[in-house]
This record gives structure tokens, C-alpha cells and sequence, in this order.
């Protein structure tokens, strides 16, 4: 099984602002669905709680350690470990947040798939703790902001180096 992540990012590695996106990117949304639909996504329940609602089309698995939650939508799981057990049996299985899943994720991880937004924004969490000497960029697509994304961007898919 192979385990990614996917996430966009701005100019400082900002993921969010008040537990949303500081954002609004069509783009990166239809991209996002795009790569994820039909296969399994991991995330932290706050992640969960700011879509309301599972993602349509993929198997949803929300991490959380509250006692007494219960979700009509998704697995729930109390650990990422325990998340990925349940997945053994699948070719690419997803984490798309938040910055405490993202950050437990990195070491296991052999994929990165990254929108790197070309602005800054005020946000109040990010992504940390790459170590870009382990990855190699194998994707690109450079986007230019149009009526409807107002930023540039990139799609980036980075493979995790052999050691």
C-alpha cells in the first residue's frame, strides 16, 4: 500500500486559518477530488468537522481519540496506525489533514502531492517537518490565475527518494 499525502499549501507552507482553508481555489478543489475519488482518505476530526460531512466516493477514516463520537459517515479509528491497518489490502490510500496527522504521516508516507499556492495568506497552521533531501519532484503543472482562481499555482507530485 502505498500512503500519500495531499495538501495545498501557500508561499510559507500555510494549510489554514481557523480550522478552514485562508483560500478559495476551484482549481485545487476539482484537483483534489480528482486524485482522491475511489480511493480511502485519513484525516483528524477537526479536518472532518470543517467539510461537515464525509467526502462523496471514497472511504472516509477520521482519527479521533473523543470517547463518546459517533459519525454516521466514516470510519473512526484512535490512531493513524490504526487507520492504515485498516487499508492494507489498497494500492494509494490518502491523508489530507490536518497539520498533527500530516506531521505523524511523514515518515510513512511515499508520496507527496502538494498545491503550492504562489501567495502568502494569514494563516495559523502549516506544514512542517519535510526534509526536502528525501524527495524528488516527478510532476509539475504550473497554472496561471484566471476569472475563477485568483492565484498562481502549481500541481506538484513528489516520490520519496530511496535511502
Amino acid at each position: 500500500m502505498n500512503l500519500s499525502i495531499i495538501v495545498a499549501v501557500d508561499e510559507n507552507y500555510g494549510i489554514g486559518k481557523d480550522n478552514q482553508l485562508p483560500w478559495h481555489l476551484p482549481a485545487d478543489l476539482k484537483y483534489f477530488k480528482s486524485v482522491t475519488t475511489g480511493h480511502t482518505v485519513i484525516m483528524g476530526r477537526k479536518t472532518y468537522d470543517s467539510m461537515g460531512k464525509a467526502l462523496p466516493n471514497r472511504r472516509n477514516i477520521v482519527i479521533s481519540r473523543q470517547e463518546n463520537l459517533h459519525l454516521q459517515d466514516a470510519e473512526l479509528v484512535r490512531s493513524l496506525e490504526e487507520a492504515i491497518s485498516l487499508c492494507s489490502s489498497e494500492a494509494e490510500v490518502f491523508i489530507i489533514g490536518g497539520a498533527k496527522i500530516f506531521k505523524q504521516a511523514l515518515p510513512l508516507i511515499s508520496a507527496m502531492y502538494i498545491t503550492r499556492i504562489k501567495h502568502h495568506f494569514d494563516a495559523d497552521t502549516f506544514l512542517n517537518g519535510i526534509d526536502w533531501n528525501d524527495w524528488e519532484e516527478v510532476s509539475r503543472e504550473d497554472c496561471e490565475p484566471d476569472e475563477k482562481n485568483l492565484y498562481t499555482y502549481s500541481f506538484l507530485k513528489y516520490q520519496k527518494q530511496a535511502s
